[in-house]
């Protein structure tokens, strides 16, 4: 049979020489893991007579695509065999391609009552997707009982730290599989023609970016702000206090405190492509016309200000844009609104253009913040109120990098529109 070599990028060969009876594929979306791994068991099936394979996807519509793939290599090793005038014929159903040879394979959705009940070699697609992924593991492993030259193949994207692709990932003590770990830019590296970083600046989404390409096992309810992104963009030359002295612009962002909470200022510098922390105001239990004081006395030296004008701010941050017109920006905090304030903040850290002090307070406050999924599926931004506020600090500095990003005026965010979606390709 023709060489394998031509059709396949160097990770998804390696892929398919590994003949370990336990295997494992962590892989970026999109770069050709259901591709590779259906082929290898294309390869087995007629390599061994009789031969039984069992894909077991997530849902029909995947089972169905998954198949798809497996009879397209049978079409490809069909034309290489006429061009030998070597006869090749398979016989494909909806869900079961069957060889020559008496090999079969067969495509199923999964569920703990479809997985049992077969003796033969099994690929799990996408399984930490699978609902009830304990119990189709539990039915299905001993399918592959009765004969050592029976395999596992596990391949997926990662979905959260629980489920059973998950565990099976991490091993432990007499671990016995063999890992592939291919991320976007280990694609790229080796042939995949795409640009990654449009892929990501379409997505738009950070903690997707992170999981669907970068393999990293994000919980929904994690920090938006870790703390290794943090330490990245730590720096004792940013600072929380001291004169204005300055080589660029000026931006300032104020989170208004409401009940117990604080109002923070914060002041940027743009210096180059970077966002220098210069001065980060806390106003405790501070009445409204000191903290009216302290703003006018810093809004002449900033070019623009983004003020919160939710609730109990409205006044302060209106009667700022009418006296200082419109360098002040009000921002009604919506949902929409701190989405797009905390998407835009946290790509600032993710490309390291920003300095924020290593001081305790600033750091727990940007730690602080979660992106939290309700149960209509829409996600919102927030913090548990502790002594310290909050996460006041997080809101004042995403206000002035907004500041910073954004023409003046006032804004207003509506969202419009479905969930964004993922690219879909092989």
């Amino acid at each position: 049979m023709a060489s394998t070599d031509v059709i396949l990028l160097p990770y998804q060969q390696r892929w398919v020489a590994d003949k370990s009876r336990f295997k494992i594929g962590l892989w970026s979306r999109q770069t050709g893991k259901s591709f590779a791994a259906s082929l290898e068991a294309v390869l087995d099936c007629l390599e061994h007579r009789g031969q039984l394979w069992i894909f077991l996807s997530r849902g029909e519509r995947q089972s169905l695509e998954l198949a798809e793939k497996a009879k397209r290599h049978c079409e490809a090793i069909r034309a290489v065999a006429e061009l030998h005038q070597e006869q090749f014929d398979v016989a494909t159903k909806q869900y079961v391609i069957q060889f020559p040879n008496g090999s079969r394979i067969i495509s199923l959705p999964a569920n703990p009552d479809t997985a049992r009940g077969y003796s033969g070699s099994v690929l799990l697609d996408e399984f930490g997707f699978h609902q009830d992924s304990r119990e189709i593991w539990g039915a299905i492993y001993p399918t592959i009982t009765r004969n050592e030259r029976y395999r596992i193949r596990v391949i997926s994207t990662p979905n959260g730290q629980s489920g059973k692709f998950w565990e099976l990932w991490q091993g432990g003590p007499g671990d016995v599989w063999s890992r592939h770990r291919v991320d976007i830019y280990d694609a790229v590296k080796e042939g995949l023609a795409i640009d990654p970083e449009v892929l990501r600046q379409g997505i738009r989404d950070p903690l997707k970016w992170q999981q669907e390409y970068l393999l990293e096992f994000v919980e929904e309810n994690t920090a938006w702000l870790p703390y290794d992104l943090l330490a990245t963009c730590e720096s004792e030359l940013a600072r929380t206090d001291g004169e204005l002295e300055r080589e660029g612009e000026l931006y300032l962002g104020m989170d208004i405190g409401r009940q117990r909470d604080l109002s923070v200022i914060w002041v940027i510098e743009q210096v180059g492509d970077v966002l220098w922390t210069r001065r980060v105001i806390w106003l405790e239990r501070t009445p409204f016309s000191a903290q009216r004081e302290v703003l006018y006395g810093l809004l002449p030296q900033v070019r623009r200000a983004a003020i919160d004008a939710t609730g109990l701010g409205m006044q302060l941050a209106e009667e700022a844009r009418q006296r200082f017109g419109s360098k002040v920006e009000p921002v009604l905090f919506t949902n929409a609104c701190k989405e797009d304030l905390a998407i835009t903040l946290r790509r600032r850290f993710e490309d390291r253009r920003i300095r924020v002090p290593p001081h305790e307070r600033i750091r727990e406050s940007l730690h602080a913040v979660r992106r939290i999924t309700t149960s209509a599926g829409n996600f919102r931004f927030d913090a548990e109120r502790d002594d310290a506020g909050h996460a006041d600090e997080f809101w004042a500095a995403a206000l002035a990098v907004h500041a910073a990003a954004r023409p003046s005026g006032p804004i207003a965010f509506e969202r419009v529109g479905g969930p964004r979606l993922e690219r879909g390709a092989w």
